[in-house]
């Protein structure tokens, strides 16, 4: 068992952060509103502390999830980040989905202060988070990779390295631009049955077995269908990954026509107030069009 800091108790953070309590780690936390780490302390024992800084001293692990890049630089850098409270040798694994750019940048600066960071994004979702089913990917160094996963594996039901720093949000970012065309073309497809008189849990009883079969189909469908909203990742965080994306494809020459559509179908999303609705919100999208 180690000693873990965990920053960052949001929707996925504060599951996570419970789960390696459970595993027996001594688990320190910080979240920037303090009150959600109290309760955190409450339920899970453990302790918080008032700054990364202080959160990361003598941990052996210090573990993220916050918002975006310049989330991740605030909690990693400066007087009171937690890179300024890591000894020699520890490990900040960040499970933020950010931009591969500012992956790169931290390694670098944390390669210079003699600890080492590794990229491990995860997709699951909240309830993945809750069930502690997440996939995580990473990217970094071996060794610390190595060392590192069997910590996350408190909360991960598959964990698997796929190349030095930066590999791991990269994945992360194939993960997003799949799923926002299946959702798009579930979306469109129940649709049409709705359109075309017949009953969407039939149609997809038929077909989900097949070929047009997807987890998103399976656990998404019933409360599209109910037009239910509220069961998974935000479209506001889609739309923050999605533009990751398509910035990071312009960079590299990858072309991701799909992506971009889609991208500004959720933007109509936000507009007709759903930002907080989950992305299989995409089937409101087009029935606003009856």
């Amino acid at each position: 068992m180690a000693k873990v800091a965990f920053l960052g108790l949001g929707v996925m953070g504060y599951p996570m952060a419970g789960y390696l309590a459970k595993a027996g780690h001594q688990v320190t936390v910080y979240n920037r509103t303090a009150s959600k780490a109290e309760a955190w302390v409450k339920e899970h024992g453990g302790a918080m502390a008032a700054t990364p800084r202080e959160a990361a001293k003598g941990a052996a692990f210090v573990m993220c999830c916050v918002g975006n890049d310049d989330d991740l630089r605030g909690v990693c850098l400066g007087e009171d980040g937690a890179f300024a409270g890591m000894t020699k040798g520890s490990i900040f694994v960040d499970h933020t989905t950010v931009s591969a750019e500012v992956t790169r940048e931290l390694y670098a600066v944390a390669e210079a202060a003699n600890i080492e960071f590794v990229d491990a994004p995860v997709s699951g979702g909240q309830a993945g988070a809750e069930n502690g089913q997440l996939v995580v990917m990473c990217g970094g160094d071996q060794g610390a990779y190595s060392e590192a996963e069997p910590v996350i594996d408190a909360y991960a039901k598959l964990c698997k390295r796929l190349g030095e720093s930066g590999a791991g949000q990269l994945c992360k970012m194939v993960n997003q631009i799949c799923i926002a065309g299946l959702v798009q073309g579930l979306s469109e497809g129940l649709h049409f049955a709705e359109k075309a008189g017949l009953d969407g849990r039939e149609v997809v009883d038929v077909i989900g077995g097949g070929a047009a079969g997807s987890w998103q189909m399976v656990n998404r469908y019933k409360t599209m269908l109910d037009d239910q909203f509220e069961h998974g990742f935000a479209v506001d965080w889609m739309r923050k990954d999605l533009g990751i994306c398509l910035k990071t494809a312009n960079e590299t020459g990858a072309s991701l026509p799909v992506t971009a559509l889609v991208d500004q179908f959720y933007k109509d999303v936000q507009k007709m107030g759903g930002g907080r609705w989950d992305t299989s919100s995409l089937i409101k999208r087009l029935r606003a069009f009856d």
